[in-house]
């Protein structure tokens, strides 16, 4: 939105004159190439690092230098899009700033603010922390339609966070088109709750808490960039040893990502014994997609509440574990891996706190009782984790994809023990390859003792105690290396 002089004399109103071109961009970095503003240098260059206050908007498009020689004003002749709102703002607090830009013919090109000195009184901004958060959220935006654009990065961002209802309303001035727009009107409301006298001090308390929580979350779009196939095979083939079937399917919804750009519309319900390594792919698939991921365990679960949040209109009202689960990550988008989803029980009334999970899993939104507002879903990816799947109902198991997840064969354990169960546990306990040697015939005894267990947990275990057997008598006894042989092996694990 273009912002106007209204400069007009005692006998007539001016007539209302842009005093800049707005330029449009999607640029998550300000540089001299791609400036947020460009001021007027054809009277004086000015210096890379320059100090002043952008004029109050409604009056002046300007900003102001301060120079040791007095106070030069000079017109802003570029703004781009997504930084007007933030320019007026600055001017209308006087917050004094420092720019950081270059000279160029067309004028001095802005890549960088900085808060100096003395801000708005009692704004957070004071601390220059709460400008770079509004310049992070609005440079991760996309680019609005008709207004504004996108802004700066700058370092502090990331660690500020929204909590007085100052620094809320200002960010919702500055950078609330960067919500979604139900959000955005719930922030408004809420916002108006917070500040009104007319409710009680716990409504006011409650609506102040839901604010924070919601504003600090980074409302991403959907749109997710291509995967590298060959990089998500390598990551694969590093976490996970054999599964091809497994690997196959899940490039193959990387694939599909690429094309679409969206995430595939159900999730993946990873079914198998315990010890295969199901979170373990979980977890491989969040560092695929490059997306913070958030646990939640419904074994521990016994309450729907517990994923819902509480009402408002209980004093120790607090929003629900998933609520908390984006709060944590700060994000929308993200892997929700939901663990043991056949161990969810019922616990207050008939019904499974694992049912809740559906408005999550269908992507339509997720609404939390304490938050009061339909939370997009669009970016979230769940990948169940399940022994069994005939507990888990109907309902939800149409949801996901369903990848079961089959027991190693021995020979695969054989493989599995050898070149990564016992050198993971060598590395981490200090021991040299060949200070503990573990020949195929103990190998095999260690396969035969647990050949009625599933996964690898107990390969893991016998690892490490045969490990620490042989630093024990390294340590103690002062022999050079120690070799297992099958009946060692029998009598060290029992």
């Amino acid at each position: 939105m273009p912002v106007f002089d209204f400069n007009h004399t005692p006998d007539k109103k001016q007539e209302c004159v842009c005093t800049y071109t707005v330029l449009r961009s999607n640029e998550t970095t300000a540089t001299p190439e791609r400036p947020m503003v460009v001021l007027d240098n054809s009277r004086r260059a000015w210096k890379h690092h320059s100090c002043g206050v952008f004029a109050n908007q409604a009056r002046q498009t300007a900003f102001e230098f301060k120079e040791k020689d007095g106070t030069f004003p000079a017109d802003i002749l570029q703004v781009d899009a997504r930084f007007i709102s933030l320019l007026k703002w600055l001017g209308e607090n006087h917050i004094s700033v420092r720019l950081s830009g270059q000279n160029r013919e067309d004028g001095y090109a802005v890549y960088k603010i900085r808060e100096v000195a003395f801000g708005g009184g009692t704004k957070l901004s004071a601390e220059d922390g709460f400008l770079q958060f509004m310049i992070d959220r609005l440079l991760a935006s996309s680019a609005p339609a008709d207004e504004l654009e996108e802004e700066e990065q700058e370092v502090g961002g990331d660690n500020m966070k929204l909590t007085s209802l100052q620094s809320i309303s200002d960010f919702m001035n500055c950078a609330g088109r960067t919500l979604p727009d139900n959000i955005r009107l719930w922030a408004r409301r809420n916002l108006a709750v917070a500040r009104s006298h007319e409710v009680t001090p716990e409504e006011r308390r409650h609506a102040q808490r839901a604010l924070s929580i919601m504003m600090n979350i980074q409302w991403k779009n959907n749109y997710f960039e291509s995967i590298d196939p060959q990089e998500a095979r390598r990551i694969l083939d590093e976490e996970l040893y054999g599964m091809e079937r497994v690997k196959q399917r899940i490039i193959e919804t990387i694939i599909q990502i690429n094309r679409t750009h969206t995430l595939p519309a159900y999730g993946m319900l990873l079914v198998g014994p315990a010890g295969t390594g199901k979170s373990q792919i979980a977890y491989a698939v969040a560092r695929i997609l490059k997306l913070p991921w958030t646990t939640l365990d419904m074994s521990s679960i016994n309450d729907s509440e517990q994923l819902t949040g509480s009402s408002r209109i209980y004093t120790n009202a607090k929003s629900g574990i998933i609520m908390e689960a984006f709060s944590m990550a700060g994000e929308s988008n993200l892997v929700f891996i939901i663990n043991e989803l056949d161990k969810a029980s019922s616990g207050k009334g008939s019904s499974n706190p694992a049912d809740v999970l559906l408005t999550l899993l269908d992507n339509l939104g997720f609404t939390d009782n304490y938050i009061e507002c339909m939370i997009p879903t669009g970016g979230v990816y769940p990948i169940a984790t399940a022994n069994d799947k005939s507990q888990i109902s109907a309902p939800l198991m149409s949801r996901f994809a369903v990848i079961d997840i089959p027991d190693y064969t021995p020979e695969e354990k054989k493989i599995i023990f050898s070149n990564y169960s016992l050198p993971k546990v060598l590395r981490r306990m200090g021991l040299a390859e060949q200070e503990c040697v573990v020949p195929p015939d103990a190998v095999d005894a260690v396969i035969e003792k647990y050949s009625n267990t599933t996964g690898i947990r107990d390969l893991e275990q016998a690892a490490e105690h045969m490990a620490a057997n042989a630093l024990y008598q390294i340590e103690v006894n002062h022999v050079p290396s120690v070799t297992f042989d099958a009946g060692m092996v029998r009598r060290l694990l029992g």
